[in-house]
C-alpha cells in the first residue's frame, strides 16, 4: 500500500510508519494539515491516515478539502484520541470513511487500511446532485433530467457555487471573486456567463432554476 500519514507526534509517526513498512506498505509523513493536503495534490495513494487535532488546521479541515475541493476520492481512515459519538460523526461527515481511537493495537490499523483499499476509491466523490441536475467534475458532464448540458468551465464554477450555497442567494461580488479573484473584468462579462447558463440550463425546460434576486444575487430553486 502506498499511504500518507498525518500526525504531528513523530514519535507515534515513526512507530506507525516502522510497523506498516514492516509489512510492505510506502509510507510518506505530513507533520501539518497543510502539508498533507499538498502532499495529495502532488501524489497518488491507496490509503489517507489523519490525525485530527493538528495545530492551526486540523485532520477534518485537511479531510474536508481534499473531498470537496480536491475531489480525491482515497480511502480515509482518522486516527484520533477524539473518542466521543459527536467526533466519529464529524470524522464521517468531513468525509472520512473509518475511524480508529487512539491506543489502538498496530494489528487493528493494518487490517482497517487492508479493507478500505481492498474497497477502492469512493465512487460518490467528483460528482454532485441537487434536484433534477447532477454535475460529474471529473468529466465535466452535466444533466439535468437526464439531458446532457454542455457548458464550458466558467459556466460550471458558477453552477457549482450556486448548488454548493443551495439554497442561500450567491451574491454578485462572490461569483466574480470566485471567478476572478481581486480583478474582475467589467460588469457585463458576469450578466454574459450568466445569460449563457439560463439558456443551456432553463430554456430546454419548463421551469427556470436559476433565479435573479435584485440587488442581491443569484439563487438557484429546484422546485423540491
Amino acid at each position: 500500500m502506498k499511504i500518507l500519514l498525518l500526525e504531528d507526534n513523530i514519535q507515534l509517526a515513526e512507530s506507525i510508519g516502522e510497523y506498516l513498512e514492516g509489512r510492505g506498505s510506502d509510507i510518506d509523513y505530513a507533520h501539518t494539515a497543510a502539508s498533507c493536503v499538498r502532499f495529495v495534490e502532488q501524489n497518488q495513494y491507496d490509503v489517507l491516515i489523519l490525525d485530527i487535532a493538528m495545530p492551526g488546521m486540523t485532520g477534518l479541515d485537511a479531510c474536508k478539502q481534499i473531498r470537496h475541493q480536491l475531489q480525491v476520492p482515497t480511502p480515509i481512515i482518522f486516527l484520533t484520541a477524539r473518542d466521543t459519538l459527536d467526533d466519529k460523526l464529524l470524522g464521517y461527515q468531513s468525509g472520512g470513511d473509518d475511524y480508529l481511537v487512539k491506543p489502538f493495537a498496530p494489528e487493528e490499523l493494518l487490517c482497517r487500511l487492508e479493507s478500505l483499499t481492498a474497497r477502492g476509491p469512493r465512487r460518490d466523490i467528483g460528482t454532485e446532485k441537487l434536484g433534477p441536475i447532477e454535475i460529474n467534475y471529473a468529466s465535466r458532464l452535466v444533466t439535468r433530467e437526464g439531458k446532457t448540458i454542455p457548458l464550458h468551465q466558467t459556466q460550471l464554477t458558477i453552477l457549482r457555487l450556486l448548488i454548493q450555497n443551495h439554497p442561500n442567494i450567491v451574491s454578485k461580488e462572490t461569483i466574480e471573486r470566485t471567478l476572478w479573484g481581486d480583478s474582475p473584468p467589467d460588469s457585463d462579462a458576469l450578466r454574459s456567463h450568466m445569460f449563457r447558463l439560463r439558456t443551456l440550463l432553463d430554456k430546454p425546460f419548463d421551469t427556470p432554476l436559476i433565479t435573479t434576486i435584485h440587488g442581491k444575487g443569484y439563487q438557484l430553486t429546484t422546485h423540491e
